[in-house]
């Protein structure tokens, strides 16, 4: 088994629980206030752009030292 491929499914995996725990510290946070669920609503688009963000760096990566 290749070690690109290996990486990738790590990559992935630690990229859905990232956002899986950014999405329900959201939901925590707008249910205790929500007034601030459009401030916050963006700040979990930031999140999860710089998780996704890494995942691709990763998956670019693996073709790159393939």
């Amino acid at each position: 088994m290749s070690l690109g491929i290996l990486a990738l499914g790590i990559a992935a995996l630690g990229a859905g629980i990232g956002e899986g725990l950014i999405v329900s510290s959201i939901l925590n946070a707008v249910s205790r206030q929500p007034e601030l669920e459009g401030k916050l609503r963006s700040l979990m688009f930031v999140g999860i752009a710089f998780i996704e963000g890494t995942f691709f760096i990763t998956l670019a990566m693996t073709f790159v030292l393939k």
